[in-house]
């Protein structure tokens, strides 16, 4: 008998080394062998997929509003709008993804459904822009333009809708994916987890500066046509990328209905509202040991906050007789609830950064367009300014991941330097600092209007280098990685196995909602400052206006928000869950 003890621990403890212990399979369905699939073998094909997807995407996104203006003929008015529209739409899909990633299909198969999608759309845009009877005539001169016709509007509207669509459903599917191929209980493969996310916005950021740099060139000197064309080509090889790295790929499966869950906890609270919680919580009801709580996903241990909600784990005589989940829920099914409702304060502070941030696209370059633009004898669009913001993001993550962690690692003693919250709160100083930048380069700007006599010629160049603005990008850039990072490893980190991707698609939401609420606050701002005969400090005359006033706002409200952020973190209480091989 002992020897036959011996022989099983022998072959569990074989097990345990042969197999990943976070409950992920392979393509198959088998489960996940450790030296056959995952780790950067599988991440590395994630990444490359990426960083193609998004020269598709910043190709689209950094000259939507030339084309819609030059080649469309529409009002700067009109043009601003559906970019804004488009840009919110293509973020706020994060949500439809990352659902039907958790609820039906599973990472991979989301991911490679919206990848063909987003092929689609990219096929109508590139044909849209080359076939004559498509677009409307081109126009030189500016005035008289003919309109584009609903027919061409709407083929134009509906193939970039269609990768806005694909754009934020798949995003959410393809982090969590590239994450999934590291095993979160393996202590060996953790760390790299964190640089995963690390070179994930790396590759992000590689994509947007070839968009900015080759494809922005493409489509200004050679034609939409091309431009776009060489965006589809992208995304033609970013599928193809994806679908070799499949035998490779570990996956979570989909662990059904997330909101359905969600509202049967509720329910069962509210059924049980009126009962006490037990004083020993392993009283509260969870399935056997050797049986998941949540399909393919792993069991969470209780916390004690937000208790109230633990009454829906309460056992009464009547639900062993026969298990309702709208009366009775586990105890992991109940914790999911809770991770939920904990991240949503951290959601909530971060809007106010992705505020801010969305200033670099549109303020900014106001700034730049009053400003010598030349470097030698070239000419710089205002627009090219965000190479630096890229440029700043492609230093300070390796900066970041080689040095500041290992010495962060030394005084803090934690694995990751920073704790996913220490540095998300790290960039909300960072951007809070570009603010402060930015407000006393306004001033400057506003000075050399005013010493040069130009305060009443908005479309005079100032005589002063529209490089003076590169601080405040770098600062921004610096910040993403910080913020952007730390906000895509926590959602992702602090989902349960059967939330991630719609957890994951939270960074995204704070993004659209940021986009949505910046055109909201600059409105709102305009208006009040406006009234009774005053300049507003937004005005169209740049030279008169005072976007430092707003800039200066904008640094104190996100003091504001980082204080409280500040307690949020304090407060939050980390997931634990029960890695597959303790059950």
């Amino acid at each position: 008998m002992a020897t036959d003890s011996a022989a099983i621990m022998e072959t569990a403890t074989r097990d345990d080394d042969l197999y990943t212990k976070d409950g992920t399979v392979d393509i198959c369905g088998r489960r996940a062998t450790r030296a056959s699939t995952g780790l950067w073998k599988a991440a590395g094909f994630v990444l490359v997929n990426q960083a193609l997807v998004s020269v598709t995407y910043y190709g689209i996104y950094n000259n939507l509003v030339r084309y819609l203006t030059n080649v469309l003929h529409q009002s700067n008015a009109t043009a601003a709008s559906n970019v804004n529209l488009w840009t919110g739409t293509s973020s706020i899909t994060a949500l439809i993804g990352g659902f039907i990633s958790d609820s039906y299909l599973g990472r991979y198969w989301t991911t490679t459904l919206f990848l063909f999608v987003y092929l689609l759309g990219m096929i109508l845009l590139t044909l849209s822009a080359a076939l004559p009877s498509l677009k409307p005539p081109s126009c030189d001169t500016g005035v008289d333009c003919q309109p584009a016709s609903p027919a061409q509007t709407g083929v134009f509207f509906f193939a970039v809708y269609l990768g806005a669509l694909a754009s934020g459903a798949y995003q959410p599917c393809n982090s969590s994916l590239g994450a999934d191929q590291f095993d979160e209980e393996n202590p060996d493969e953790l760390p790299k987890m964190t640089a995963y996310f690390n070179w994930f916005y790396q590759s992000m950021t590689v994509g947007a500066l070839l968009a900015s740099t080759l494809v922005l060139y493409t489509q200004e000197n050679v034609s939409w046509s091309f431009g776009f064309g060489i965006c589809t080509i992208a995304m033609g090889l970013a599928v193809v990328v994806f679908l070799i790295g499949t035998p490779l790929y570990r996956n979570h499966g989909p662990g059904g209905n997330p909101l359905v869950r969600v509202f049967q906890v509720l329910v069962a609270t509210v059924r049980k509202m009126g009962l006490k919680n037990p004083n020993d919580a392993s009283l509260l009801y969870e399935v056997a040991d050797d049986k998941p709580s949540i399909k393919g996903s792993r069991k969470i241990q209780h916390t004690t906050n937000l208790q109230f909600l633990d009454k829906a784990a309460i056992i009464l005589p009547s639900d062993l007789e026969e298990v309702n989940p709208w009366r009775l829920c586990t105890v992991s099914q109940v914790e999911e609830v809770k991770c939920i409702i904990r991240m949503l304060p951290i959601l909530l502070s971060s809007i106010v950064y992705s505020i801010v941030y969305s200033q670099m696209a549109t303020l900014f370059l106001e700034q730049g367009g009053t400003m010598d633009t030349h470097l030698g004898r070239y000419k710089i669009p205002p627009g090219s300014l965000s190479v630096f913001e890229n440029l700043s993001i492609l230093v300070c993550t390796p900066t970041y991941e080689w040095f500041l962690v290992p010495l962060l690692r030394r005084f803090t003693k934690h694995p990751k330097g920073l704790t996913d919250l220490q540095r998300i709160g790290t960039g909300l100083v960072v951007i809070m600092l570009s603010m402060v930048v930015a407000a006393l380069v306004e001033i400057r700007r506003l000075g050399v209007a005013r010493d040069h006599g130009q305060l009443d010629s908005p479309a005079a160049v100032l005589p002063m280098s529209v490089f003076w603005l590169v601080p405040q990008y770098f600062l921004v850039g610096a910040s993403e990685v910080f913020t952007f990072i730390g906000l895509i490893e926590f959602f992702y980190d602090q989902s349960p196995d059967g939330m991630r991707a719609l957890g994951s698609s939270f960074q995204l939401t704070a993004l659209a909602c940021g986009n949505y609420s910046s055109s909201l606050v600059v409105t709102i701002v305009n208006g009040v400052t406006g009234r009774r005969g005053h300049t507003s400090w937004i005005a169209d005359n740049l030279n008169r206006a005072h976007f430092d006033y707003f800039y200066w706002m904008l640094a104190v409200v996100t003091g504001i928000d980082l204080v409280f952020f500040m307690v949020c973190a304090y407060f939050y209480k980390y997931i634990k869950t029960v890695s597959f091989s303790n059950e």
